[in-house]
């Protein structure tokens, strides 16, 4: 692989059962454009509706009452601006070394990572992992198996398969600005930085993690294709290097700022976490120190380990830049490659979290609501689209699920039936946590009480 391609600013579009390119906008706006394509692209992502729902969509804790708690949404513009950072950082470092290509800048590298990093939750269905499990769950339970029957072994495994990061590419490429027609049109550059798991559920990987439905499969070929992503077998394609500091930052955030949200509520004292970060930050036992409000604290310290964080994965970018190239780094990710004093504290973190805050009462309650909830929902909406899709008739019940359906992507009788599925998942898994708790009770009939 090589830069010039990584970072190519072309977008495409469906036209007439094809993927084409289409005009660059910063090409439009004038040489003197105040907006580069990767900014665009950023522009794109915060104004669409997709990014704007994650502000009541789960990050740890569902139907969080602190008001300091993170969601999705405040996670996603964290994640995105330690991304932004560790961009800039290789950025420069690939500059001084001679690496990035003529008419690039650094800022180009934050940039692109920065919207990938924004855009890489846009796919959470309501109630986070516990939602993709309650999605998978329904259309993997036996008792609901007569309605995959006609289904290909592909388009089944993506049924049965609800994925978050296959969703955020879905909404990108097919459903928002443009709908099946590109999406939101974003630069190569920025879709092929997205993907952390360029596969489809047809590979051996893909029943746990994968990037790619069939419905974005042609889109994402072509997109491989311009960027030059070495292919490693059958629509399997070796990662953007750019995807690894994405997941880095991912990982960064959720590791510490999990810690910072546990304390808020009471969950973890501030001693605790200064002793988690100890290897990573330094502070002195003043009285000033101990003045400060614990959340004042956990935030101080939070930015160091950071800071560090970004400049230990920077480097080791770097270090293994040529592995990155040639698809064959043999790391995990970054932080497993990084100084032992990073790993070590990221993965104390993510124990603690695990002991600590993902097995605490008032989050499990609402993880295991997720399944009905989210069930009840199904249970109304499937049935209806097989009966209209296979057999052409509904009764009462079933035309008014289908009217439910209307506010979103109608569904009609052209669809295939793993079409329609899909735009079932578009629907629920869109829907936000308050959302998908209305609609549950009222489909459930206590609403009317």
């Amino acid at each position: 692989m090589n830069w010039p391609q990584l970072l190519s600013t072309r977008r495409f579009r469906a036209k007439e059962g094809d993927i084409v390119a289409t005009v660059t906008p910063s090409t439009q706006e004038g040489a003197d454009a105040l907006r580069t394509d990767f900014h665009i692209d950023y522009d794109r992502v915060v104004f669409s509706s997709a990014f704007r729902r994650l502000g009541r969509k789960t990050q740890v804790h569902p139907f969080a009452e602190h008001d300091h708690t993170h969601n999705r949404l405040t996670h996603s513009v964290e994640v995105a601006s330690v991304g932004r950072s560790l961009g800039n950082r290789v950025g420069m470092m690939m500059q001084a070394g001679g690496l990035l290509p003529q008419g690039n800048t650094p800022s180009d590298i934050g940039a692109v990572v920065q919207v990938a990093c924004l855009a890489h939750d846009l796919g959470n269905p309501p109630f986070g992992h516990t939602g993709e499990d309650a999605l998978r769950d329904w259309f993997r339970n036996p008792a609901h198996a007569r309605y995959l029957e006609t289904l290909g072994e592909a388009e089944c495994n993506d049924v049965q398969t609800y994925e978050g990061n296959a969703h955020s590419l879905r909404i990108l490429a097919s459903l928002e600005m443009y709908r099946n027609k590109g999406g939101m049109r974003l630069t190569a550059a920025t879709i092929g930085t997205l993907l952390k798991y360029p596969w489809t559920t047809l590979d051996e990987r893909g029943r746990k993690k994968f990037n790619i439905y069939q419905t974005e499969l042609p889109f994402m070929r072509r997109v491989a294709d311009e960027l030059g992503l070495i292919e490693q077998g059958s629509d399997r394609w070796a990662r953007h290097p750019l995807s690894y500091l994405m997941e880095a930052a991912d990982d960064i955030c959720y590791a510490l700022l999990d810690l910072e949200d546990a304390v808020e509520i009471g969950l973890l004292g501030d001693a605790e976490v200064e002793s988690i970060l100890a290897e990573l930050t330094f502070t002195e036992s003043t009285a000033a120190w101990q003045a400060q409000t614990s959340r004042q604290r956990c935030a101080m310290l939070r930015g160091m380990a950071i800071g560090r964080a970004v400049d230990d994965v920077a480097q080791t970018f770097i270090t293994h830049h040529q592995d990155l190239l040639r698809g064959e780094f043999k790391g995990k990710d970054l932080i497993a490659l990084c100084s032992p004093e990073v790993q070590n504290t990221l993965e104390k973190a993510k124990e603690l979290a695990r002991t600590r805050i993902f097995r605490h009462q008032s989050k499990l309650m609402t993880e295991i609501a997720a399944f009905p909830c989210l069930g009840l929902i199904l249970d109304l909406l499937v049935p209806a689209v097989h009966a209209l899709i296979t057999e052409g008739r509904l009764n009462t019940r079933q035309s008014l699920a289908l009217e439910v359906l209307k506010t979103n992507d109608p569904i009609s009788r052209d669809d295939t039936l793993y079409e329609a599925y899909m735009k079932i998942l578009d629907f629920t898994g869109g829907m936000t946590d308050n959302a998908a708790a209305r609609m549950a009770r009222e489909v459930s009939g206590i609403g009317m009480i």
